[in-house]
């Protein structure tokens, strides 16, 4: 069995909106109900949506600003070198 993450672990993830993170949980828990693949190694018998906050707590899943954010420092690293 899991071990649930409280909120405050997670809101970094969703830009410290739960509005966000709801959304955010329920698209990809969603998506894993559909068939989508796991991005993170679970149990079969978890939850699509204690799957779906375990990718979003581990950074495999995030929203639209965070992958913006991400890839523009991203960028911004690799011009230094």
């Amino acid at each position: 069995m899991t071990m649930r993450q409280p909120i405050e672990n997670l809101l970094p993830r969703a830009e410290w909106s739960v509005y966000k993170l709801v959304r955010l949980a329920a698209l990809r828990a969603q998506e894993l109900a559909e068939g989508k693949p796991k991005l993170v190694e679970m149990s079969m018998s978890e939850k699509t949506t204690t799957i779906a906050l375990e990718e979003i707590l581990k950074g495999k899943v995030m929203t639209k600003q965070a992958a913006a954010d991400r890839t523009e420092a991203l960028s911004k690293e690799s011009k230094k070198k």
